[in-house]
This record gives structure tokens, sequence and C-alpha cells, in this order.
């Protein structure tokens, strides 16, 4: 996929029925091909051996002990 340009970036704003400022189109397209970059470098990871998150278990801390102690998080 290439790069998203300004204009492509105000096209598709309006087409969401989010008007964009023209002055606003190079940050914003910037913004989303910075966050497509990411999104593919995390795409390229092996999670073969890795269980889904519904499946993980967090063990109590004592942070996870203290709110049981204080549930309105005062101390």
């Amino acid at each position: 996929m290439s790069d998203l340009t300004p204009p492509e970036a105000a096209r598709l704003a309006a087409r969401a029925g989010l008007p964009l400022a023209d002055a606003r189109t190079v940050g914003v397209a910037a913004t989303a091909n910075h966050i497509h970059s990411v999104v593919s470098a995390l795409r390229d990871l092996d999670f073969g051996d890795t269980p889904p998150a519904a499946a993980y278990r967090a063990l109590a801390t004592r942070h996870a002990d203290a709110r049981k102690e204080n549930p309105d998080g005062t101390r």
C-alpha cells in the first residue's frame, strides 16, 4: 500500500463525515501513515505459540490486594 497523501486524507475524512481543515491534512496523513507502518510491523510478528488473550490469568499482586482492601481506591 502506498502512503496516504494529504488530499486523500481530506477526501476520506469527508467521506466519513469528518470535515478536515486544509491546515490539518498534512498532519493527519503523516499520522495515518505512521500508524499503518506500526500495524504492518505487528502483523509481521509470529505469535504461533501465544495463547489468546482470553486464556490469560493475571496473578494477584499487592496492587490487586490493596484494591480488595480499599475498593474505593483510598489507602
